[in-house]
């Protein structure tokens, strides 16, 4: 192409650049004006997929990339935080959110000399918000209002990247090859083919719909020939979900399975109705000249009619995909899903998931360990060492993907709860310290065949079934950070305190008038340490979560 050299393609890559930096620089920035408002969405979805494709439209339109919340899907699913049925609502929605990007992308396309309709062109517009963007990033106090200036920057950083692209192919509209080329596209096939492998090799049909637009404002495209172009952009953009399945459960599978087979089918019906379409009939508006608005339209039409037509079958969608992909053997992996550190709230909901399941493991070694006091048993001595190893894993992995959330940008309210996770995590640690130390108590007493007296056994009974009883409730409360639960560990906490306090003096007074011996002493006081200490660590958990209770209340 005579016109087109090397200089014009630097140019685009360039501009292509500019726009995918930009639009992730938006979609980060929006992310935390959010919050930790994902995660309560999160939480509140139910199994109606009308709620599901209602949130998918709204997350995707405020991210702006549907492909950012499939793979958070594939991650959520994968980890057992929501179901496969509840996804699917949600992938529908995304189809449609995505589409807000094409109309912010139309502006590119704004005509006409009168002052308002000029302040909105490109050329004029992104200067003021780049502007505008420095000025909060740098002068405002409040984080969010700091995030505001990077929205604003970004979005300008996007749009300089939508003209770079524009600039760059204006050589071609003089180019007699190109435009022979563009015959190419009269043919619905090769259009799908073209849109689903750019879109594929750059993983963002936002950018290659921008690329469309801005091929649009210098090249005359038909809106016949755009639409299957829409088509395949479509299915090329499932390509991100696919790759983050690899290495998934069947479960996750089967989003990346419902994504395609979404996409596919909705450009089959379109492109079935397309073709009758001008067979039969004289479409005027598909000869018409495409601009970024038409574009946008077409984008539009398509995606919300897609999931018009199939959002009734969100059950057949969920069945042909348990066929394309066989349930496999659940296996209890210690895994933390890296795709959700795509948004650090929902990568956090794991994290307490994975946290409460440690903690499940902490109690029963302290219960375990009691229990070893009055009837020592091999089976129960081995399943406590085991449970130590398990917990020890635990704790390694959720510090490790702690720390890699903590390396992302994060909001204030996110920062917060990192640090507070780690406490927690480190709390439990000790608790598992001190059961080991419980057990070491026991199997002593095993092996040197200690017997303790009868009065001493009823006061260690209330003291250890009291303890069971706070720790069982500490669990409790981190699950579902109750904060009614955390006040009543508080509670027990005195009341352990003051059991330990009496038996430990009737402890000390028999050692002193030798009805106990000597040797026994040193055993009986670790105890009981152990024990206090245990039940203090029970309640630094639970203030952490009233805290936590009251700052969100603020």
């Amino acid at each position: 192409m005579e016109n087109f050299n090397i200089f014009c393609i630097f140019q685009l890559l360039g501009g292509l650049a500019f726009f995918l930096y930009g639009m992730h620089m938006m979609s980060d920035s929006l992310e935390k004006i959010a919050g930790g408002k994902l995660e309560k969405i999160l939480r509140s979805i139910t199994s109606s997929p009308l709620k599901g494709l209602l949130l998918g439209l709204g997350v995707t339109a405020v991210i702006q990339s549907s492909s950012a919340v499939t793979v958070m899907l594939v991650g959520l699913v994968n980890s057992g935080l929501i179901k496969l049925s509840q996804a699917i609502g949600v992938i529908m929605g995304s189809n449609i959110g995505t589409t807000a990007t094409a109309w912010i992308l139309s502006l590119a396309g704004i005509e006409g000399d009168n002052s308002w309709i000029a302040l909105f062109k490109p050329d004029t517009l992104t200067p003021i918000l780049a502007f505008v963007g420095l000025m909060l990033f740098f002068v405002a106090k409040s984080s969010k209002n700091k995030n505001i200036g990077t929205v604003f920057i970004g979005f300008a950083i996007l749009m300089t990247g939508m003209i770079a692209m524009g600039a760059s192919m204006a050589p071609l509209s003089h180019s007699e090859k190109f435009i022979n080329l563009l015959t190419l596209f009269n043919n619905p096939l090769f259009g799908i083919f073209i849109g689903a492998l750019i879109t594929a090799i750059i993983q963002s049909s936002s950018a290659s719909v921008g690329m469309l637009q801005a091929l649009a404002l210098k090249v005359d495209i038909t809106c016949g020939a755009a639409l299957p172009i829409i088509m395949g952009q479509n299915i090329g953009t499932c390509i991100t979900a696919i790759i983050s399945s690899i290495g998934v459960n069947s479960s996750a599978r089967k989003v990346a399975v419902v994504h395609l087979v979404f996409n596919i089918l909705g450009t089959m019906i379109f492109l079935t109705a397309f073709l009758i379409g001008i067979a039969l009939f004289e479409i005027p508006y598909l000869a018409e000249i495409a601009s970024p608005a038409k574009i946008a339209i077409l984008h539009s039409v398509f995606n919300i009619g897609t999931t018009v037509l199939l959002f009734p079958f969100v059950k057949q969608l969920e069945k042909l995909a348990d066929k394309v992909i066989k349930e496999e053997e659940n296996k209890k992996e210690i895994a933390l899903d890296e795709r959700l550190l795509l948004a650090p709230e929902l990568a956090l909901v794991e994290v307490n998931q994975k946290l409460v399941e440690m903690t499940d493991l902490v109690k029963n070694n302290l219960i375990y360990s009691t229990k070893l006091l009055k009837t020592y048993t091999t089976k129960k001595a081995l399943v406590i060492a085991q449970n130590h190893q398990l917990i020890k894993t635990y704790e390694n992995k959720l510090k490790a993907y702690l720390i890699k959330v903590s390396n992302k940008e994060l909001s204030e309210d996110v920062s917060s709860d990192i640090a507070r996770l780690l406490l927690i995590i480190n709390e439990f640690k000790q608790i598992k310290k001190l059961s080991k130390d419980i057990f070491k108590i026991a199997e002593e007493k095993f092996a040197n065949h200690i017997e303790f007296s009868d009065e001493f056994i009823e006061d260690l009974r209330v003291i250890v079934k009291t303890t069971r009883a706070m720790i069982r409730t500490t669990q409790m409360a981190l699950s579902n950070y109750d904060v009614e639960l955390a006040k009543e560990v508080k509670i027990s906490r005195e009341q352990i305190d003051e059991l330990i306090f009496k038996a430990r003096n009737k402890h000390i007074q028999n050692v002193q008038y030798g009805k106990l011996p000597m040797e026994y002493d040193y055993m009986i006081l670790n105890l009981f340490t152990d024990l206090s200490r245990s039940a203090e660590h029970c309640k630094n958990v639970a203030k952490m979560i009233i805290k936590k209770e009251k700052e969100a209340s603020k």
